[in-house]
């Protein structure tokens, strides 16, 4: 997972590996590794998704597949845009 912005200054890292097989998977286990700050999952509640490129809009979460060794882009609102 690649955090930006808000999202990578809660998490306190640019980056960080996944074992899930959905987006809804990841990201519980990323709010659970990330537990001892709050901010970090009200950050989640802003932000959108980009799954290997490709944005993942208002699809539910547990229906987004994750490959192995592919790349989910973790995305806060970003000013003027």
């Amino acid at each position: 997972m690649r955090y930006w912005a808000a999202a990578k200054a809660a998490a306190g890292t640019a980056e960080e590996p996944y074992a899930a097989a959905t987006l809804a998977e990841a990201l519980d286990a990323a709010r659970a590794a990330h537990a001892a700050n709050p901010e970090f999952a009200r950050v989640l509640l802003r932000c959108s998704f980009l799954v290997d490129g490709d944005p993942v809009g208002t699809r539910d979460h547990g229906a987004v597949p994750l490959a192995e060794g592919g790349t989910v882009e973790v995305l806060p609102p970003f000013a003027g845009g």
